[in-house]
């Protein structure tokens, strides 16, 4: 077989393989995985069950496929923005971005694989939690970077980790391709509103990152209970 034909005969399994991964996403979020066999998935492609068998081993195969995708993609990235040089404030926003987009683009997968999670095979759900605490990891080590430089407003660090990704991770309930906003428009918003959430009003913004000691902690407390008194001071109604 010549170079043209190999590239020919790879380039439609290749395009077999993604029909076939997308009627047994559609299947499994329809019918549940345990609800879902071969005989289903091959009879939406339109093929024997004999002929499937040339593409895939078993429906275990194509949920490994689904789920490495959603969760050990983003996991990786996630250590490789926590990882860079950049500061607080832009990795977060590059981290936002970057998960919104995804569940914008994956949202029906995504949500296949949340419900699934009861379903998953052993070693496979110990990868797919393994890839949401890095996930996690990555959130937690940016947020903490941005209250130790001051960027970022004080706060519990996990809490505020898991209150974004939850933010970013809603996407997938409520976004629909062809509406009124793009995934990239709507990835833009939530990178823009995950940093304003967690920001120093810029008022309040240190000239210079502070140091990592109990007394910078203190510092930024005090920060925090003035900025409150001002906020209630300014709400309370005039005595005259």
């Amino acid at each position: 077989m010549s170079p043209s034909e190999n590239g020919r005969v790879s380039a439609r399994r290749e395009l077999v393989e993604a029909q076939i991964y997308e009627q047994a996403t559609r299947l499994f979020a329809e019918r549940g995985f345990a609800g879902t066999s071969l005989q289903d998935i091959a009879d939406a492609m339109g093929m024997t069950r004999p002929a499937l068998y040339y593409y895939v081993r078993n429906k275990d195969q194509l949920l490994a496929q689904l789920v490495t995708e959603i969760t050990e993609g983003p996991a990786d990235a996630a250590a490789e923005i926590a990882d860079s040089d950049a500061g607080a404030t832009e990795k977060l926003r590059r981290l936002v971005h970057l998960i919104a987009s995804r569940q914008a683009h994956h949202a029906a997968r995504f949500r296949l694989v949340i419900r699934s999670e009861s379903e998953l095979p052993p070693d496979l759900a110990s990868a797919h939690e393994t890839a949401k605490r890095r996930v996690l990891d990555g959130f937690a080590r940016v947020v903490d970077q941005g209250i130790r430089s001051g960027e970022f407003r004080p706060r519990p660090v996990r809490t505020t980790a898991l209150a974004l990704i939850g933010m970013c991770n809603w996407i997938a309930w409520w976004f629909h391709p062809g509406g009124s906003q793009s995934a990239e428009e709507v990835a833009e918003q939530m990178a823009d509103m995950a940093v304003t959430l967690v920001a120093q009003p810029p008022d309040r913004a240190p000239q210079s990152p502070r140091a990592d000691d109990p007394a910078a902690a203190l510092d930024l407390l005090r920060q925090d209970l003035d900025y409150l008194e001002r906020i209630i001071s300014s709400s309370l109604p005039s005595k005259d």
